[in-house]
């Protein structure tokens, strides 16, 4: 039996792969569930762990779930599901939170990132911040909803990095 080229290549790719995220992680069974936690249907189905998987084996046989929970399992975080989506279903009312440096939503997306109170007033100031600089730019009236909700999702990000509850 002949064996291509391609395939060994293929194969030791995704052997060192696993290598990579073995030796990257931390205990067995501590990442996130990939069919349940990563991918579209976790960002569809927040709170509904079996149809999230069963929308990710639908959508691509689960590839891009598990290529998230091995190269990127941070991004597979509930909590940043649920703060991107609530970003993206309430955008323009956190616009305008953040311009008055405070307001329900603002305080909301804190709490889902889990910003604790004392800790909300620096963040508002760093999301304000890094916001009104792409505000300001000559390009932001031209980039869509995502474009601008994927804003203001690094922004939270980045703000709430050092928060603890």
């Amino acid at each position: 039996m002949r064996i291509k080229r391609s395939s060994i290549i293929c194969l030791a790719l995704l052997l060192m792969s696993f290598s990579f995220s073995a030796l990257s992680a931390g205990r067995v069974g501590s990442g996130p569930n990939p069919y349940r936690d990563c991918g579209i249907g976790a960002a569809i189905f927040v709170e509904t762990g079996w149809a999230a998987a069963t929308s990710n084996v639908t959508w691509d046989l689960g590839i891009t779930a598990i290529t998230s929970a091995t190269w990127s399992p941070e991004t597979c975080s509930k909590k940043r599901v649920k703060t991107a989506k609530f970003i993206i279903d309430n955008y323009d009312n956190l616009i305008e939170n953040v311009a008055k440096g405070d307001g329900e939503h603002l305080v909301a997306v804190l709490d889902i990132q889990g910003c604790s109170s004392k800790m909300q007033p620096e963040a508002i100031a760093t999301i304000r911040s890094n916001i009104s600089d792409k505000v300001l730019s000559k390009s932001y009236s031209q980039k869509d909803q995502i474009d601008k909700a994927s804003d203001y999702y690094n922004a939270v990000i980045s703000a709430t990095s050092t928060c603890t509850i």
